[in-house]
């Protein structure tokens, strides 16, 4: 094996384990609960890990039994899987870059308006055909009950200074302007202003509807996916770059080998 391969097969190495992150970054995003209900997009992020894995793996193969076919075959492969993990990194930024969040005075924890998330958000998350499913599955989960149980003896205070999730400040209380009265985290009563908003009314105290029927729940939920989506896409933005380097002293490597292969025949041309 020529030292060209030696580069080529180290650098797909290198390939594999760059897979590795996008695999964990996928599996990350579907063991949170949102997206447990939600199913918007860890299927593929882990099956573009799993390609580039498949892949890196097929180019290791080829640069240490020197198939330059497969070779060939790994690198224009591995072009497409590139420019695809690049689409999803423009297209989940472009998402999630409006924030629906407000500060409330007097409150560690924010609160979320439905307008200020991205168009394509609301209408694949939030309309009709898929959130009577997605309250149902938020409904059946502990997002909220874990926090009463978790809390249950937080005063006021305490509680108005605790750092809830965007999920469970949609969700699991009504909207700061209705002026309820704190019980628990779970449990308010006797709002002072009930016409301020539409959810005021929609608050329930029976622990399986609470405010999941809220707009402001459905704000809380995209919230929820924004933050988790641009945590997600730091390792995938870290990940891209080292592929697309990878790649790039991948191609030159080829070439290279391609030029060995050359010398050594015309070398035993005129052996």
């Amino acid at each position: 094996m020529g030292v060209s391969n030696n580069i080529t097969a180290v650098l797909n190495f290198v390939g594999l384990l760059c897979s590795v992150p996008i695999i964990g970054a996928g599996i990350w995003l579907a063991s949170k609960q949102d997206n447990e209900c939600v199913q918007l997009a860890r299927w593929p992020i882990i099956i573009l890990g799993v390609l580039i894995l498949l892949v890196s793996l097929a180019g290791f193969v080829g640069a240490y039994w020197n198939r330059q076919g497969l070779l060939a075959a790994y690198l224009f492969c591995m072009a497409v899987l590139i420019v695809l993990l690049l689409i999803f990194l423009v297209f989940a930024f472009v998402v999630t870059r409006p924030d629906g969040s407000y500060p409330v005075p007097g409150r560690a924890y924010s609160e979320y308006r439905l307008s200020g998330f991205s168009s394509w958000l609301r209408d694949h998350v939030t309309d009709s055909d898929h959130w009577d499913q997605i309250r149902s599955c938020l409904s059946a989960s502990d997002v909220c009950q874990k926090l009463g149980h978790d809390q249950p003896y937080l005063t006021a205070d305490q509680y108005f200074q605790t750092h809830l999730s965007p999920l469970q400040s949609g969700c699991c209380k009504p909207p700061t302007v209705c002026g309820y009265a704190y019980v628990n985290p779970t449990v308010w009563i006797n709002p002072s202003n009930a016409m301020a908003d539409t959810d005021c009314s929609i608050w329930s105290n029976e622990q399986s509807q609470l405010c999941y029927a809220c707009t402001s729940c459905k704000a809380g939920l995209l919230g929820n996916l924004r933050q988790e989506w641009r945590k997600a896409n730091i390792v995938l933005i870290v990940t891209a770059v080292a592929l697309i380097w990878v790649y790039i002293i991948g191609c030159s490597a080829f070439k290279n080998a391609q030029t060995e292969e050359l010398f050594r025949r015309y070398k035993q041309g005129f052996a």
